[in-house]
């Protein structure tokens, strides 16, 4: 008997988390809602145009809390909340309006890998509508305004040993406010839509070392050669390229000749863009043609 207890406390343990969430509502599902999986939601790299080889989704099942604007940090959460889906979409599981008297809270708990000892951590949001305000381990790392654009920190100082808890407090005004909103109003009818509030894009965390490559652009040009802009995390660092025909580099000034004639070729890959040591190998994502 005791082994059958053993046994069903066990499994009742390591239920998937698909049984615990289903999409809210009964609004009409397409087939991709149907096979969402919160133990791998939106599994992809978040950021094709800068891939590092190492890195950790955060996405899934968080605790959340509806409270009034400008309450402390809830002691209790209302339930939890599939990231990175925003709490008034069906797939969060919660569909529920918050609106310009409340903030929306979240709690999440994550461990940072053993083999990741050694090198900074940037925690990576795609997107949050609209105002973010994000504490690790109690301690507030930043803020955040702007429903539409990524944003990150590095939050290595932050860490301690063990499980890292990290907080987020979200504010949106909606039609209330000045913030771009697209057609996002409060009482959505013909053609306007639901608001938009919280999280809506991957959330990850990211290991680089401290001499790092912070953002890629690349330019094409009419005569073959491509032009880069890279800034990276100390400026008296230069950027180099381990593959390709011709490349000089100036600091975080990248130029590439792929062709002499002024001709592009049928295929050809930019290779990896590296520090100076190899110390930021990555993989940019960018294809000739």
């Amino acid at each position: 008997m005791k082994k059958i207890l053993i046994a069903a406390t066990l499994f009742l343990t390591f239920v998937p988390l698909a049984a615990q969430w289903k999409p809210a509502g009964n609004k009409i599902k397409t087939a991709w809602a149907e096979k969402i999986d919160p133990n791998n939601v939106l599994g992809e790299y978040p950021r094709p145009i800068m891939e590092r080889t190492d890195w950790k989704n955060l996405n899934g099942l968080w605790d959340y809390a509806i409270r009034p604007y400008g309450n402390s940090t809830p002691d209790t959460f209302d339930g939890q909340l599939l990231v990175p889906f925003a709490v008034e979409s069906s797939l969060s599981g919660v569909m529920k309006e918050v609106g310009s008297k409340n903030e929306l809270w979240y709690r999440n708990d994550f461990e940072v890998p053993a083999d990741w000892n050694g090198k900074n951590l940037l925690l990576h949001f795609g997107a949050v509508d609209w105002k973010a305000d994000i504490w690790l381990n109690d301690v507030k790392i930043g803020s955040h305004s702007g429903g539409y654009t990524p944003f990150s920190f590095d939050v290595t100082p932050f860490l301690k040993d063990g499980l890292q808890k990290m907080t987020v407090r979200v504010w949106d005004p909606n039609d209330e406010g000045p913030q771009p909103r697209g057609k996002q109003v409060n009482k959505p009818e013909g053609i306007w839509y639901t608001p938009v509030t919280g999280i809506w894009q991957t959330v990850w965390l990211e290991p680089v070392p401290e001499k790092r490559i912070e953002s890629l652009r690349i330019l094409p040009n009419m005569n073959g050669s491509v032009d880069g802009n890279t800034p990276v995390s100390n400026p008296d660092d230069a950027i180099y390229v381990n593959e390709g025909p011709q490349a000089l580099a100036h600091g975080d000034k990248l130029h590439i000749v792929y062709s002499a004639s002024g001709c592009w070729p049928p295929y050809y890959a930019l290779g990896l863009l590296t520090m100076d040591t190899n110390s930021d190998p990555m993989d940019p994502a960018y294809r000739a043609r």
